[in-house]
């Protein structure tokens, strides 16, 4: 290439970059804007209930993960920072003021509280022998029998597959709401009717895993994170963990 040659094509690029750094009308100038899926897994391009398959689908994969946010049940707000994997969890709990830590360990669920939580629900000053029941409670793993409303109440929080299943499922007409970043990751945002049937954002990175959920009706937000990312999951030492048979003290 001459060396004219080469001044025009220079002179070209510097136009066509001059060009587009212009707004008309307020409008970029068409053939300028970059494409948001360069670089990305791709499945910002898809239909948005193509994105919530496939974002099910990397969920219930992998075996890790970790859920931190709110969610709203039977009028109950709970605050969780939860690990799960498909034999257990193990987290924190936090509704009504009251915080407690949650372990399931195959079909054994534990329950870890100090001794505020287990005193009389009603606010009211128990007996002694309540008060002393719940003093050697404090701090230890209580194991939840599985026949106590209890276990069925708090057990589903360990559970990574009915979470999941439930919660990555919006609800109504599906669309896509554009492109955006959580945690510094670029996400394709889908909603379920306009957003009011909740709205998930989808990692445009790597394996297309939810990132953030906000669930239909304000019933909580919830983020995800440390996807596969094992972690140790082992049942209480005898000296940690009181077995109380048939009934918790506090059902």
């Amino acid at each position: 290439m001459t060396a004219i040659a080469q001044g025009r094509t220079h002179r070209r690029a510097a136009l066509v970059s001059a060009m587009c750094a212009l707004v008309v009308t307020g409008t970029a100038l068409t053939g300028c804007s970059e494409d948001p899926d360069a670089g990305t897994n791709g499945v910002g391009k898809l239909p948005a209930d193509k994105i919530q398959a496939k974002t099910k689908a990397a969920a219930g994969a992998v075996d890790a993960v970790r859920l931190s946010g709110t969610v709203v049940a039977g009028g109950t707000s709970y605050k969780l920072d939860m690990r799960l994997k498909s034999e257990g969890g193990s987290g924190s709990v936090t509704a009504g003021g009251a915080a407690f830590h949650l372990l399931r360990v195959g079909e054994q669920l534990y329950l870890k509280a100090d001794a505020a939580f287990w005193k009389n629900e009603d606010g009211k000053a128990g007996s002694e022998s309540d008060t002393a029941a719940a003093d050697k409670l404090d701090g230890k793993y209580v194991k939840v029998p599985a026949g106590d409303p209890s276990y069925k109440k708090f057990s589903g929080f360990t559970d990574k597959d009915l979470l999941l299943g439930d919660l990555l499922t919006l609800h109504g007409s599906l669309d896509k709401d554009g492109h955006h970043e959580q945690g510094g990751v670029r996400t394709i945002r889908i909603t379920g009717d306009k957003g009011s049937g909740g709205t998930l954002d989808v990692s445009l990175e790597g394996t297309p895993y939810p990132l953030r959920l906000v669930r239909a009706g304000g019933a909580g937000t919830l983020s995800f994170s440390a996807w596969g990312q094992d972690f140790a999951l082992e049942e209480p030492a005898k000296g940690e963990m009181v077995d109380y048979g048939k009934q918790l003290p506090t059902s």
